[in-house]
């Protein structure tokens, strides 16, 4: 079965206004679509632009302002991430993207919490985590974590390897959380990609694809991309490819690049 493709149109077809991406995508071959922020956006007019587009909304980011690593954050985290996934029932979205730090603008990390010990941080996450999970549960959405470079475009976030990550997952052990593996961002902090697919593929719920340096399209950068996503194939993985990447040039050619190096059905 060919990996079921998601582009993020708040880097695709950014050319288009908003409830207009709904229907390029489609016509372009993608199953579904994601995207960042849920609070810029009229959710009732996204839903309806998605059901007439018949293309499914994926999910998109819902931690915002908080932070998994500051103890004193766990309620304020919880409190947002049950609006984040009272907006994705209202889209009809399946998953919520969350991370170890809370993100500003331009994805900067807003504290590096310097302050605070590695042993704080790590307890600090698990334990928000292990209550982010019952109430994944309770509310039967999809968690995924996802972890960020740290040298290119998150310095100073915590979570910054897909060990760390899918070793949390697994001592969690709910079938609701999962790990958003971003190849992008784990090529410039890890590299061994397919290795890394092979080792910990068990625990991935969304899969993140860019290209680095660089993060436009497949083929622009040293990542092969036949390769990685005919691994992914061959390991079992059954969840969506997002597409989070800007194109080099214009959407058009960013998306013949994706459809050249998707494995073939």
């Amino acid at each position: 079965m060919a990996l079921r493709k998601c582009a993020c149109i708040d880097t695709l077809y950014t050319e288009l206004d908003w409830l207009d991406r709904f229907q390029a995508a489609k016509n372009d071959g993608f199953e579904a679509v994601e995207f960042w922020d849920w609070r810029i956006r009229d959710l009732d007019a996204t839903r309806e632009a998605a059901e007439k587009a018949g293309i499914a909304i994926s999910g998109f980011n819902g931690d915002a302002d908080y932070s998994l690593v500051d103890p004193t954050h766990k309620q304020k985290y919880l409190d947002y991430l049950k609006q984040s996934i009272a907006a994705a029932k209202k889209v009809g979205a399946a998953s919520v993207t969350i991370h170890s730090n809370a993100l500003g603008d331009g994805g900067i990390v807003v504290n590096h919490y310097d302050n605070l010990s590695h042993t704080v941080k790590l307890c600090s996450m698990y334990d928000t985590l292990l209550a982010c999970a019952e109430l994944a549960e309770k509310e039967e959405i999809n968690l995924n974590l996802e972890a960020l470079n740290i040298t290119t475009d998150h310095v100073g976030n915590f979570l910054a390897t897909t060990q760390m990550g899918a070793e949390i997952v697994r001592l969690i052990g709910c079938p609701r959380l999962k790990l958003l593996y971003d190849v992008y961002h784990m090529q410039i902090n890890e590299g061994c990609i397919c290795d890394t697919i092979s080792n910990y593929g068990d625990t991935f719920g969304h899969i993140h694809v860019a290209d680095a340096p660089g993060r436009h399209e497949p083929g622009t950068g040293e990542i092969n991309y036949t390769k990685v996503l005919a691994h992914l194939e061959k390991c079992g993985y059954t969840g969506r490819v997002g597409y989070e990447l800007f194109p080099e040039t214009d959407t058009a050619t960013a998306v013949k690049a994706i459809m050249e190096h998707s494995p073939k059905a």
